[in-house]
């Protein structure tokens, strides 16, 4: 059983101010693999104090040193990919090649991506011609709350650590208790990359916890929140008493548009995007929308994608998905496809239950449904698990309407051989990202939504710049 029941504030592991442990659950096995404690008020408040006495002068260290440290965090990153893709696995469930090669260089990605936006950025520049006396001048916003998920762990950590650290904001991290161990790592890399105390802290703890008491707290000057939609808007209530800036990265219900003129691996592509992570990403494409001339053989197509995905434990190498995260996930995944079978959604693949040979571990059996309508429970709630549902569409407009037609705006994704309908499409699909024939959004794109998917970006300059405020100088004499 590992033991890390320790903080880490102003640049030290520190114990908890008052015991609190926390099992952390193998989903492959059920059984306990860690102990943390969960932190308290004392804890939140000595986090935020380092980083309020960290703050004045990590401001003013020039940005060319902290984007220095931020390039020696990711060496020290890499050395220790192998102990975070280990720590991922077993806490979260990702299958351990996936973490090798997805969960874990997530991190790096993000962090090279941010080192070349800084480097790029203009923290201080004139307004313009017109006004050689007017200055711009791009400030951090202060002490920023930091609270991270457990699906893409690293992922979630790098885009907002690297962020806040390049703007120079001084920041307190509160990773999900229920994957918490690959943020201790990240801490330890931090540490060892030499970053000043009180830079960077973190907590463990719970949402009620930790999670409010930051989201909450008059020196908190920003809050950086990725979960889910629930959460993102109990923390906008919480931080509104203090007005804090509040940025939230939360579910979707992705549409996946499939025309008559789309390649022909669209269909399976659509399925096995569905399917990583083992459908835990706010930004699977979990509503395949296919014309009704190929409806048919794409729901064919569908079932045979979906039965040779193959389930096992995440402690095993190979291709593979792994358990869902816990017992509530699986609970709760379990009762939506029992609602999309009892509302009358035809089940083609997968279903109730364990897959066969489990019985033990939080495994789920990959399942497609077809003949689902906009009104059924499964098409409108986010399911995040390995469950995807097919729609059918007559018209184009058709096809908007019912994607328009959620409270999500995450990412809708279109597969069609039509240059002219797709980048129609990408303007009339009301999502914060549109991906188009399989093509992955380039090094640097914002990641973000709109309507309930939460407000602002992250990722390369515009994430930078969520962690900035902008100062209008006037009367600014040229040096």
């Amino acid at each position: 059983m590992i033991e890390k029941r320790q903080f880490y504030i102003n640049g030290q592991w520190v114990d908890p101010a008052e015991p609190n442990d926390f099992h952390v659950i193998d989903p492959s096995t059920e059984e306990p693999c860690a102990v943390i404690s969960l932190g308290g008020k004392a804890d939140t408040d000595a986090a935020v104090a380092a980083a309020k006495a960290a703050l004045p002068g990590w401001m003013a260290t020039p940005p060319e040193e902290r984007i220095a440290l931020v390039e020696k965090l990711l060496e020290i990153y890499a050395t220790r990919a192998e102990d975070m893709a280990q720590a991922t696995s077993m806490e979260m469930g990702a299958p351990i090649d996936m973490a090798r090669q997805q969960q874990v260089p997530s991190g790096s990605y993000h962090l090279k991506n941010f080192i070349r936006a800084a480097k790029n950025f203009q923290f201080d520049k004139p307004l313009g011609d017109h006004a050689p006396n007017d200055r711009i001048i791009y400030e951090a916003v202060g002490v920023a709350a930091l609270i991270t998920p457990w699906n893409w762990p690293q992922n979630q950590i790098t885009l907002k650590v690297g962020a806040a650290a390049v703007a120079g904001c001084t920041m307190v991290l509160k990773p999900s208790e229920q994957s918490p161990l690959n943020a201790m790592i990240f801490a330890e890399c931090v540490h060892e990359a030499g970053f000043p105390p009180g830079v960077f802290n973190l907590v463990n703890g719970d949402g009620a916890g930790v999670g409010t008491q930051l989201s909450g707290h008059p020196d908190v000057d920003m809050v950086s929140f990725t979960g889910s939609t629930r959460a993102g808007t109990a923390i906008s209530k919480n931080a509104a008493d203090t007005l804090k800036k509040v940025h939230l990265e939360l579910g979707g219900k992705g549409a996946n548009l499939i025309f008559a003129d789309a390649d022909e691996k669209a269909v399976k592509r659509g399925v096995m995007h569905m399917m990583n992570n083992t459908g835990q990403s706010c930004n699977a494409p979990s509503r395949m929308m296919v014309e009704a001339s190929i409806y048919d053989q794409a729901v064919e197509a569908a079932k045979e994608a979906a039965e040779k995905v193959a389930v096992g434990s995440a402690h095993d190498e190979g291709r593979h998905i792994g358990p869902v995260v816990n017992e509530l996930q699986w609970n709760k995944i379990q009762g939506l496809i029992e609602k999309g079978i009892e509302e009358g959604a035809r089940l083609v693949a997968g279903g109730p239950g364990r897959p066969e040979g489990f019985n033990k571990g939080y495994y789920v059996r990959p399942t497609v449904f077809a003949d689902v309508t906009n009104d059924m429970t499964i098409a409108r709630e986010e399911i995040f698990g390995p469950v995807l549902s097919i729609m059918k569409f007559e018209t184009e407009e058709e096809a908007v309407e019912v994607a328009n037609d959620t409270v999500y705006g995450l990412t809708n994704y279109v597969q069609t051989g039509d240059p002219a309908r797709a980048n129609r499409l990408a303007r009339k699909l009301r999502s914060g990202m549109v991906e188009m024939n399989g093509q992955s959004r380039a090094a640097g794109s914002p990641f973000g939504g709109m309507k309930q998917s939460g407000n602002g970006r992250e990722g390369g300059v515009y994430g930078i710049e969520d962690f900035l405020e902008v100062k209008a100088v006037s009367g600014w004499t040229p040096e």
